[in-house]
């Protein structure tokens, strides 16, 4: 301290401005100089008129001394090592670093901040392991390191705390066993090491002495073992989760004299035999969430006597009937039962007397009818019934519960007609009454629901037409309304709906002619009205549906020739079969493995077994005349095309010199090539790609290198003046050439990154813009991850993509002054060299993120389909959080092989399957089978950082610079650790838990 004072002196000719500040303001200014503070966070702590620095940023003093007592520097975004000039204070007691880059490891020499009283350095990235000598921090309370890249053992001096009340060591990489000797700080409150990947251990029993104990978190800390008696003497415990563990056993009776809980969370576990009896003394529980066990017997009529809240029992193997006393639990607005063995029927008051929001019972053996109390309160949202014997009728009631979101009643025995206003619901987005007895038509009261997004009523008795007002529902994606008796025409209306994925009518009794202008169903994926008794011809503008891939309208009465426009879809699968089709067969389909698709047809000719059946030996010999003609005629036509082309090559030769002036060349590097080089190899022989901005060639030079052009289209469709959806690449971006192009060359210009594709330049003329980088042998990501090459990218390839990535997107989000926001992080736009090096391109909907640091708003959303971060979707405001999430789902497509989005998800895009698959099945059900399983641990760990990038919530996905960090280290640990329980995660992932046992 002394040498610091005297360099101050030394120096203080050269800083007469500052001589009138104290010693404690000096101090904050020599800790500012150590730390990177690109926002300007600390441009206060330069006020050079102070003389104290009580009214800088962050800093709190003493009104009466002006010493500094407080500092809070809480989202300020700086960096640097751990500041430990700042444990001179002698009066500081509470310390502040909540989410920023404070890195490094955390220096034993914090001991010298003998008053810190609170100490919060969460949210950082300090390294290496705890130091022992936070223990010497004799009035330390609260202790808060979490999401941090702590690792090793918690260290044995912890036991000797002598004041310490919270200590939060969430999400780090403690790699040891929980101490028994935490044990020993009688003074704790609160005790949170969840989600560490230790070692397989036991709950200390030590825990037990704990008495002053409120809030017990030890979710996901690979335990294993039973449950100790003794946390059952933590009698001011409030807040209790072991979830998301190996734990075996039963759940001890101790628990019930925790007299005070009011939460207990023991989810996904592998706990079993049946619930401890003593529950009516937890008169303050209002959460209890035993589910994803294997626990038997009948749920205790006990609970029902509690003040619930929310009870989550799903997945374990209860018997028997639900208590009828649950029906009176005055508090109770969630209760989810599902995939159990219950019996009887739901008890007849259930929701009169309680506000009931979630309902889920699916996937048990209940019957009887369905409650007319259920939405009593008014407040039910969710209402999940399948999979059951429910009987009877649809309650007139839930015909007025406005509140309704989700309604999944499919796959019981239900009769009668739908109430009418049950139709129109106005919030409910998901429909399902599948497989059931229902009858009656679908009322026109249906244009009231306004946000009907599925509906799906398969498999009932429903008749009559199909009410015009379906055409209203602007939001409606699928219709499946197959094997009923519906008739008549389809109604014109619907051809409104421009968000139609699926259209599943087949098994009725519809007739009619087809819609003839289907163009606007753009995301139509799946078509199916076979079995009715449509006529007339097949729409020519159905070859127009970009997207679809799946057509059946077989058995129908369809006649007329087949578009030639179906041989511009993607087909998996089509079938036309039993109709009155005529005509020659496209010769796209004169293939045998569509044989089966066109039989039935009498009129219908190709070259494929079993057509042309009824033609006659005279046509036959009609056939040999006709080809002597054609030859005839042939031969003319090409000598007229030579002639013709010679012409036009002449005149094209003579345009393009002239145009070959008029191009203005930006260079960004120092070139060896000029535009005349790129401009003749423009040849529609050298497209490599084309996307929604333009043709991509490949242009080699003369010196033997080649460069990639992207040739940007002409103009701009009046459809996308606003913005459009191009679907066949899954994009959702504004296509406005100029924006993209000006974005393009100002991000790419001055940029340079090992890991950002290089813009070379760029040549432009009034009607033409050509953008030249460096050229990519391998392509991108996406091609070669979900084409037959995929196997060539074995897990060190797949690692080392990953890892440039995320140091180029790292580079875009904290060294570039502003930061830059791709806005379109995809496999797609991630290219590859030759040596499998990665690059990140395509800055055509860039923007630089506000100074200020708050989330820019934009006008449409830009993106591609199943990278879009939720808040983006939703709010239009963008910032760096957005890229992380897309990032994110990138390393889901690298661990698993899969596609973003995929018929194959129903409802989920790839995210929500992820983390559904391994709840429900664990993680080998996620992998990608080509990838080598030696580097299972490996891969596992990767896995977890992509679903952290993909937390709902934004202030939980780590900074762009940490990712980078997580995946660095996981490349650098050599001895695996075994002895975490596949598909065991983060508990965020169960935001939509009745999806989990209640997906048809």
């Amino acid at each position: 301290m002394n040498f610091f004072v005297f360099l101050l002196f030394l120096f203080s000719p050269l800083l007469p401005s500052t001589l009138s500040l104290n010693q404690e303001g000096l101090y904050l200014q020599h800790v500012k100089l150590g730390l990177s503070d690109p926002d300007s966070a600390l441009s206060s702590w330069d006020n050079s008129r102070d003389d104290t620095p009580c009214s800088w940023f962050g800093v709190t003093c003493d009104p009466r001394s002006h010493s500094v007592t407080s500092l809070d520097l809480s989202d300020a975004n700086i960096g640097g090592p751990f500041p430990s000039l700042l444990c001179r204070f002698q009066n500081l007691t509470s310390l502040t670093f909540y989410n920023n880059s404070i890195n490094s490891t955390l220096p034993e020499d914090i001991s010298m901040c003998q008053n810190l009283e609170h100490l919060d350095l969460s949210q950082n990235l300090l390294t290496g392991t705890l130091p022992h000598t936070l223990a010497d921090l004799p009035n330390l309370k609260y202790l808060d390191l979490t999401g941090n890249n702590f690792s090793g053992d918690i260290p044995e001096s912890f036991g000797r705390f002598q004041k310490l009340e919270v200590i939060s060591l969430v999400y780090n990489l403690l790699d040891g066993t929980i101490p028994p000797f935490l044990g020993n700080i009688s003074s704790l409150k609160m005790l949170n090491l969840s989600y560490n990947p230790f070692l397989p251990g036991r709950i200390p029993a030590e825990l037990g002495n704990l008495t002053n104990l409120e809030i017990l978190w030890l979710t996901e800390c690979n335990l294993v073992g039973e449950i100790p008696d003794s946390l059952g003497r933590l009698s001011k415990l409030v807040d209790f989760d072991l979830a998301l563990n190996n734990l075996v056993g039963t759940i001890p009776s101790s628990l019930t004299e925790l007299t005070n809980i009011v939460q207990i969370e023991l989810y996904n576990n592998s706990l079993t035999g049946v619930l401890p009896t003593g529950w009516s003394k937890l008169t303050k529980l209002r959460l209890l969430d035993a589910s994803m066990n294997d626990l038997t017997g009948p749920i205790p009529d006990e609970l029902t006597q509690l003040p619930l809240e929310s009870l989550n029992l799903y997945e374990n193997r209860f018997e028997g009937n639900l208590p009828a006393s649950i029906a009176n639990s005055p508090a109770l607005y969630e209760l989810r039962i599902f995939r159990n063995r219950l019996t009887g029927s739901l008890p007849k008051d259930l929701g009169r007397n309680s506000p009931l929001k979630w309902l889920d019972v699916s996937s048990n053996q209940f019957t009887g009818g369905i409650p007319e109390s259920l939405c009593e309160k008014g407040e039910l949202e969710e209402l999940l019934m399948i999979y059951n014997s429910f009987t009877g009728q649809i309650p007139e009631s839930l015909g007025h519960c406005r509140s309704l979101t989700r309604v999944r009643l499919g796959y019981n025995r239900l009769t009668g007609e739908v109430p009418p206003l049950f139709w129109g619901l106005p919030h409910v987005y998901l429909l399902d009454l599948t497989d059931n007895y229902l009858s009656g038509g679908i009322s026109k009261t249906i244009a009231g629901a306004a946000n009907l997004s599925l509906l799906i009523i398969s498999k009932n008795n429903f008749s009559g037409t199909l009410p015009e007002e379906i055409g209203f529902l602007k939001n409606l994606a699928m219709l499946s309304g197959n094997e009923n008796k519906f008739s008549g025409s389809l109604p014109e209306s619907l051809t409104n709906l421009g968000e139609l994925g699926s259209l599943d009518l087949h098994s009725n009794y519809l007739s009619g002619e087809l819609p003839s202008s289907v163009s606007s169903w753009k995301k139509l994926n799946e078509l199916n009205l076979a079995d009715n008794g449509f006529y007339g011809k097949i729409p020519d503008d159905i070859g127009n549906l970009s997207v679809l891939n799946y057509l059946d309208l077989s058995n129908n009465l369809l006649s007329g020739k087949i578009p030639s426009g179906l041989q511009n879809l993607k087909l998996n699968q089509v079938n036309v079969s039993n109709n009155r089709l005529s005509g020659e067969l496209p010769p796209l389909f004169a293939k045998d493995m569509y044989r089966t698709s066109f039989l039935g047809n009498p009129g219908l000719c190709g070259d494929l077994e079993g057509l042309c059946d009824g033609r006659t030996e005279e046509k036959n010999r009609g056939y040999v005349w006709l080809l002597r003609s054609i030859f005839v005629l042939a031969g003319v036509v090409f000598v007229f095309g030579l002639v013709w082309f010679y012409m036009k090559y002449r005149k094209f030769k003579n345009a393009r010199a002239i145009d070959k002036s008029k191009w203005t060349l930006m260079s960004f590097h120092k070139l060896g090539f000029s535009e005349y080089e790129i401009l003749d190899g423009l040849d529609e022989d050298n497209v490599i790609g084309t996307g929604s901005s333009g043709k991509v060639y490949k242009v080699v030079l003369s010196n033997g290198e080649a460069v990639a052009v992207k040739k940007l289209w002409g103009g701009v469709s009046k459809e996308c003046d606003t913005g459009c959806v191009d679907v066949e690449k899954g994009q959702v971006q504004v296509q406005v050439q100029d924006d993209g192009f000006q974005a393009e060359v100002e991000t790419l210009g001055k940029i340079r990154h090992k890991n950002i594709v290089k813009l070379w330049c760029c040549c432009t003329t009034r009607d033409c813009k050509l953008l030249v980088y460096e050229y990519m042998p391998n392509g991108s990501l996406g091609d070669l991850l979900h084409s037959s090459k995929g196997g060539l990218l074995d897990w060190p390839t797949r690692y080392k993509i990953i890892v440039d990535a995320a140091e180029g997107l790292s580079y875009l989000h904290h060294d570039c002054v502003p930061p830059i926001v791709h806005r379109d992080v995809k496999s797609n736009n991630i290219l590859l060299d030759g040596d499998f090096g990665a690059r990140v391109a395509d800055f055509g909907v860039a923007k630089v993120v506000d100074s200020s640091g708050k989330p820019k708003s934009m006008s449409v959303i830009a993106g591609s389909c199943g990278y879009i971060a939720p808040e983006y979707a939703y709010t239009l405001r963008v910032n760096e959080k957005s890229d992380i999430y897309s990032f994110g789902v990138v390393i889901l497509e690298l661990v698993t092989g899969r596609r973003p989005v995929d018929p194959e998800f129903g409802e989920k895009d790839l995210v929500k399957w992820v983390c559904t698959t391994l709840d429900q099945k664990g993680v080998d059900h996620v992998l990608d089978p080509k990838l080598d399983l030696c580097f299972k641990e490996e891969i596992c760990k990767v896995l977890n950082i992509g679903l952290l990038c993909t937390s709902p919530l934004p202030i939980n996905r780590p900074a762009m610079r940490r990712v980078v960090k997580l995946l660095q280290e996981v490349g650098a640990e050599n001895q695996p650790k075994t002895g975490k329980k596949d598909g065991k995660l983060s508990p965020y992932y169960y935001e939509d838990a009745s999806d989990q046992g209640s997906v048809a």
